[in-house]
């Protein structure tokens, strides 16, 4: 089946099919489906896919602004100290917990492929995040692990972009270092999932300029996808086009002696094996 991918072109926001030479559009062919999360909860990805076998590119790249590939999830809830490393990064003697750290972002906080992240004025500590996402195509309620990775439709990549002071300003609480407007980024497309090891074990890395920050492979995940899947969905209902932001491995900038924040200037680029590669530079609002 084809990519996916969600972008805007002339003042409107389509969806498509990605081609060879850009994407075609296949959303005012399909007007019952307004966006790929109406797509992916009707099951139409076989159906859309196959028209586009028939169809020539209808936006050139560079014609047009990627967007986050599902703009309208109901929630996207993100995956903290994921990988060994990270956990001992912390630096405070402890070992890692027997649950996993979550907390939500907003839609609005990411941008799509190739669009800049914004830094803001009310701090320069804008860091990076390679991550991989996954998208709920089945949902439910209390999922076995066993049957997890069913409920999968498709994987993204995500630069989990983080203001660091902000996500100090309380005792407990990172949501407010993690929710800032344009801070991170997602896409460029959506691969379909159809086989458990696009997610089990394969490589994922993160480089700023040109330089490997950040490198790991999903299997050494402390909770793997499936496990994050059931965990999850004890306590909340997933449903068609959430997002599961999987964790990112040891390397972030905040890391560094001194730490190393981006700045305009910048580019960073996310990549796993079988998804593609996400890129970014920094602008400053």
């Amino acid at each position: 089946m084809k990519r996916l991918a969600t972008f805007t072109a002339e003042g409107r926001r389509l969806w498509g099919a990605v081609g060879e030479t850009g994407l075609i559009a296949l959303s005012d062919a399909f007007p019952q489906w307004p966006s790929l999360r109406t797509v992916i909860a009707a099951n139409g990805w076989k159906t859309v896919s196959d028209r586009a076998e028939s169809c020539a590119v209808t936006h050139c790249f560079g014609s047009f602004r990627w967007d986050i590939p599902v703009p309208d999830p109901e929630k996207i809830i993100c995956v903290g100290v994921n990988f060994p490393d990270r956990n001992a990064e912390y630096k405070d003697g402890q070992e890692a917990p027997p649950n996993m750290s979550l907390f939500p972002r907003f839609p609005r906080s990411f941008v799509g492929h190739e669009v800049p992240l914004t830094r803001p004025p009310e701090s320069p500590q804008l860091d990076y995040e390679g991550e991989i996402a996954v998208i709920i195509g089945k949902g439910g309620r209390r999922i076995p692990e066993a049957q997890a990775l069913h409920h999968i439709a498709a994987l993204t990549l995500c630069n989990e972009g983080t203001i660091r002071d902000w996500v100090r300003h309380a005792k407990f609480n990172v949501t407010q270092g993690k929710n800032w407007d344009g801070s991170g980024a997602m896409g460029p497309w959506l691969v379909p999932f159809t086989d458990p090891a696009q997610i089990t074990d394969i490589a994922l890395e993160t480089r700023v300029n040109g330089e490997v920050r950040q490198a790991d492979r999903t299997g050494r995940m402390l909770f793997p996808v499936a496990r994050q899947i059931a965990y999850i969905s004890t306590f909340t209902t997933l449903v068609p086009g959430d997002i599961i932001v999987t964790g990112t491995p040891t390397g972030a900038g905040a890391r560094f002696e001194p730490p190393k924040w981006l700045a305009p200037g910048d580019r960073i680029e996310v990549s796993a094996e079988g998804i593609g590669t996400l890129v970014n530079g920094v602008r400053d609002e």
